[in-house]
């Protein structure tokens, strides 16, 4: 299939956060973009002003439309009218990870992967190849603040996109570089075991042809047995190492091999060092100048729902996070406690799918556990659907904290009766409708 032959595209959930993004590059090219989705939201809202067509009826009404190409996201119910439609019809219908991987066929692409951090590397590369005269583009698993989109426009054929293990979608890419951040245990409910996880991440790399790069992170280096060119970066070891490192509450420095060059880094926690450290090493990689990266890295600003300061005051401090595995959330609190010793903190955290409650429930309740108090809200099942006995009550029994699992609409009242310092509201369901009641509340308090 080629793209260049595409004159009308139709997304099935186009209001997804990788869907959208697709969705405002063909807008971008010209082509007439239509969309579907169960709910308007703002990232309909901002396509809708860009000129797609969006509807929330799931039903033929849509199919009155011709289309060259049918997108979808494998999020969509099995059930759905227009998906069942479009698999029966001979208009072409892709998945959502098979259009991004048409896009990086004729790109130079920069493909992040990882079980973790794939959308803070992602947004710092593109930032600071921007930033130092590279003009890539970029499609975002979040919304960077310094562009406020997902998708960031660019006139070279420097293209900078994620690498999604779920559902194997890394293997539609055709990486010319990639950044490997981590390999944790995840989406068994694809994969089974992390033995097979760790090989569909090794087949993945062995995408890369012989000129290819590989950067990955120290943690990994056990795993990583592949041909082509390899660097490493950490904190210990490494061919890119952080040194001379400071943490403050309100931003982080520190130095790369023990370079007079000195990094301030505004986007706090130890977790985000580490990211950045990732992303100046695709900058070194690129043959961008060690001291260019200094000046555009301080003035990166973060992705929406990463490590986010809602709010702030001499008495309280509140962050949201997205993290919904439990090597973020350890990541994530950890952090918390470097930058606030002596702090009191309350982490309210919303379970993300069934199966990876199910089968991580020991270690959500070991991660949580680093917390002084803990609210977790109801399971967000999200594409899945219930299994039996699977509820956030089987992470609360496992924990040794002080723990209360309630509904989103007896959280405030729950609040109110803890004592903290530092708020974190976690996870990568529905609990970011919750952001502007908490802040509410702690702003009146």
């Amino acid at each position: 299939m080629h793209l260049n032959n595409i004159n009308s595209i139709l997304f099935l959930g186009i209001g997804g956060i990788g869907m959208s993004a697709l969705a405002k590059y063909f807008i971008a090219k010209g082509i007439n973009v239509y969309g579907y989705d169960k709910t308007p939201s703002e990232m309909t809202d901002a396509l809708t002003d860009l000129g797609a067509k969006i509807t929330f009826i799931d039903d033929a009404k849509c199919t009155e439309n011709v289309f060259d190409l049918v997108v979808y996201t494998p999020a969509m119910p099995k059930d759905s009218f227009l998906l069942n439609y479009y698999q029966q019809s001979t208009i072409p219908l892709i998945k959502r990870s098979q259009a991004l991987g048409l896009i990086t066929k004729n790109s130079f692409t920069i493909a992040v992967s990882g079980s973790h951090g794939k959308t803070t590397v992602s947004s710092m590369i593109a930032f600071l190849l921007k930033e130092c005269g590279i003009d890539c583009s970029a499609f975002l698993g979040g919304v960077s603040v310094n562009f406020n989109s997902n998708y960031i426009q660019g006139k070279s054929d420097v293209v900078v996109v994620e690498a999604d293990e779920f559902d194997r979608s890394f293997m539609t890419l055709s990486p010319n570089l990639i950044v490997l951040t981590s390999i944790d245990t995840d989406h068994l409910d694809i994969y089974g075991t992390r033995e097979n996880i760790v090989t569909s991440f090794l087949e993945f790399l062995n995408k890369l042809d012989d000129i290819g790069i590989l950067i990955h992170n120290e943690k990994v280096i056990d795993e990583i047995l592949i041909r082509g060119k390899k660097r490493i970066y950490g904190f210990q070891i490494g061919d890119y190492k952080a040194t001379s490192l400071k943490i403050y509450p309100t931003h982080s420095t520190f130095s790369i091999n023990d370079s007079e060059e000195v990094f301030k880094l505004n986007y706090n926690g130890r977790h985000n060092i580490e990211n950045a450290l990732a992303a100046i090493s695709v900058g070194l990689t690129m043959g961008i100048a060690l001291d260019k990266m200094v000046s555009a890295l301080e003035k990166f600003r973060g992705i929406k729902r990463r490590f986010e300061v809602i709010f702030q005051n001499e008495k309280c401090v509140y962050i949201d996070d997205y993290a919904h595995h439990p090597a973020e959330i350890e990541a994530l609190v950890s952090s918390v406690k470097e930058i606030f010793p002596n702090k009191r903190i309350l982490s309210i955290f919303q379970p993300h799918l069934y199966s990876r409650t199910k089968d991580l429930c020991f270690d959500f309740a070991r991660s949580l556990d680093l917390s002084d108090e803990v609210i977790l809200l109801p399971l967000y099942p999200a594409r899945e659907l219930p299994i039996k006995g699977v509820t956030s009550y089987i992470v609360s029994e496992k924990m040794k904290t002080n723990v209360k699992v309630v509904d989103k609409t007896d959280l405030i009242t729950t609040i109110n009766g803890c004592n903290f310092d530092v708020i974190l509201t976690i996870g990568a369901g529905d609990i970011s409708g919750c952001i502007s009641d908490i802040k509410n509340y702690l702003s009146a308090r």
